[in-house]
C-alpha cells in the first residue's frame, strides 16, 4: 500500500467504479485524480479480500475496510545479512570477488537473499564506516603506480620446451591513460 493512503471515500469510489461501473484502471484514475498504479493496488487488495461486486458484502462497514484497506503494513521481508568483516577478509585472497562470495551468500541462504546489486551496496557502506580514506591527489604522470596482476601464468621456451611461470606487472602513470602491461619470468631457485 502507498506510503500515504488513500481517504476512505475515494476507496469506496475506485470499488463502485470497478466494480459497479465497470471502468478500466485508467479511467477510474482520471476520475479520482490519482495514478492507475494505486487504483490497480487497491484493486488486487480487493480480489485478494474476496470482494468482486458493488454494492459491498454483507458485514464490510468502514471499520472493516479501513482496517483491511487503511491501516495493512507491509512486512519488509529481512534477509540474513553476511558478516562483513569476513566477506573483507576473504577479499584478500586471490581469485576471490564480490561475485564469487555473493554467490556463496545465496548458497547459505536459499529461502532469501538480497540482490547482488544490493548486496555489493551494502558492503560498500560497511566499507565506508570501517575505513577512513584520505584524499590524495596526484599530478598526470607524475607518478608511477605498478602492481602485479593475478596468478603467475605459464610460458613455454620455444627452443627447449620447458614451461616456466612468470609473473604480470601492470604498470599505470595517472591521469594520462597510458598503461602497460608486461611478464618477468620467474627463476627457478
Amino acid at each position: 500500500m502507498p506510503t500515504v493512503p488513500i481517504s476512505m471515500r475515494k476507496l469506496k469510489e475506485i470499488l463502485r467504479l470497478k466494480y459497479g461501473v465497470g471502468l478500466s484502471h485508467r479511467q477510474i484514475g482520471r476520475s479520482l485524480a490519482i495514478s492507475p498504479s494505486v487504483v490497480s493496488r487497491y484493486a488486487n487488495r480487493a480480489a485478494q479480500l474476496g470482494i468482486k461486486q458493488w454494492p459491498l458484502p454483507t458485514g464490510w462497514d468502514d471499520t472493516k475496510l479501513k482496517h483491511a484497506f487503511l491501516q495493512t503494513q507491509v512486512k519488509m521481508k529481512k534477509h540474513s545479512l553476511p558478516d562483513w568483516a569476513t566477506v573483507h577478509r576473504e577479499l584478500r585472497n586471490k581469485c576471490v570477488t564480490l561475485q564469487l562470495l555473493w554467490e556463496e551468500y545465496c548458497e547459505r541462504n536459499p529461502g532469501g537473499f538480497y540482490s547482488y546489486n544490493h548486496y555489493c551496496r551494502m558492503y560498500r557502506e560497511w566499507l565506508k564506516t570501517t575505513s577512513p580514506s584520505m584524499r590524495q591527489v596526484h599530478k598526470a604522470g607524475e607518478k608511477l603506480f605498478v602492481d602485479y596482476c593475478g596468478p603467475t601464468v605459464g610460458v613455454t621456451d620455444p627452443e627447449t620446451g620447458e614451461i616456466r611461470t612468470a609473473q604480470v606487472i601492470v604498470a599505470v602513470l595517472r591521469g594520462i591513460k597510458l598503461h602497460m602491461g608486461r611478464g618477468h619470468l620467474v627463476s627457478a631457485a
